[in-house]
């Protein structure tokens, strides 16, 4: 086994504290998209400097740069700051992350992958963007995968997984209740994120999440536009859960085709223009 010398080591932690910052920022954002314990939250409000060096290390042995800024990027794409279309400039996105291009270009190719972003010979990397005519047959993809999937939960689902489901649920009733579309939208993430696991396929999950990651642009917009539809798709999550805890597969697997069906309508009718006013007799007076 190799050891570090007194040297090396004092080297390593002065670089995991110049990182620190910038690697648990990211972290933190991860942990609250996927509601999971982060290196904050344990209520400290200061952090001697040998804490953040002991924590980068550590959060590095667990988490790869390349993750980490495959995380940040996808985090960013996911949230609208980084547009449909945007050129992702390798250099430039080093600089704000505070590492070196060689895991960018990692994270960047890990991105592709999922169906973030579109590799241009001789152009660079850019956002993907999607038509609504190749939204649809991503729906209907994800609409079968979903059916799929509420079957296979309702076989396997434990009493923590459930649990877990109608936490999200809660989660979301409360972002609801306050109109906060940016928190119903992770969590609205998270619970189908967390039905795809519970189905236990792993070539499953993957194309599913590749599927949500493509579909991400529009689905927000959707929210965004209409927050009467909250309610809506809230009711839709608890009667799927519904079917899920009765072991009901036929229900659950019908119930989460019918939810998808439902998103690709209410996404086809955020891409519409708003329409104007009517104007009434009185109001021309």
């Amino acid at each position: 086994m190799c050891h570090l010398g007194d040297r090396q080591a004092s080297n390593l932690a002065s670089a995991a504290r110049g990182v620190y910052s910038r690697l648990l920022t990211i972290y933190n954002e991860f942990a609250t998209l996927v509601n999971v314990a982060s290196p904050t939250r344990s209520g400290a409000t200061s952090v001697p400097a040998s804490a953040h060096s002991a924590s980068a290390i550590a959060l590095l042995r667990t988490h790869s740069l390349a993750t980490l800024a495959h995380r940040e990027l996808e985090r960013m794409i996911l949230a609208g700051d980084m547009p449909a279309g945007g050129k992702l400039n390798e250099a430039e996105v080093a600089a704000q992350l505070g590492i070196s291009r060689g895991p960018v270009r990692e994270a960047f190719r890990a991105l592709e992958e999922s169906g973030l972003v579109r590799v241009e010979k001789n152009r660079g990397v850019f956002v993907r963007q999607i038509s609504v005519a190749e939204a649809d047959e991503i729906y209907d993809v994800r609409a079968s995968l979903d059916e799929m999937i509420g079957r296979r939960v309702a076989e396997r689902a434990n009493p923590e997984q459930l649990a877990q489901l109608r936490a999200l649920i809660a989660r979301m009733e409360a972002a609801a209740a306050t109109r906060n579309t940016g928190e119903y939208y992770a969590a609205n993430i998270a619970f189908h994120d967390a039905l795809a696991q519970c189905a236990a396929n792993v070539k499953l999950l993957e194309m599913y999440r590749r599927l949500v990651n493509e579909l991400s642009l529009y689905r927000r917009k959707t929210i965004e536009r209409g927050g009467t539809i909250l309610p809506i798709s809230m009711k839709e999550h608890k009667k799927i859960v519904e079917a899920i805890a009765a072991r009901d597969g036929a229900t659950a697997g019908r119930l989460m085709y019918e939810h998808a069906m439902a998103s690709r309508e209410r996404m086809h009718a955020g891409q519409a223009p708003a329409k104007p006013a009517r104007r009434t007799m009185r109001s021309v007076k």
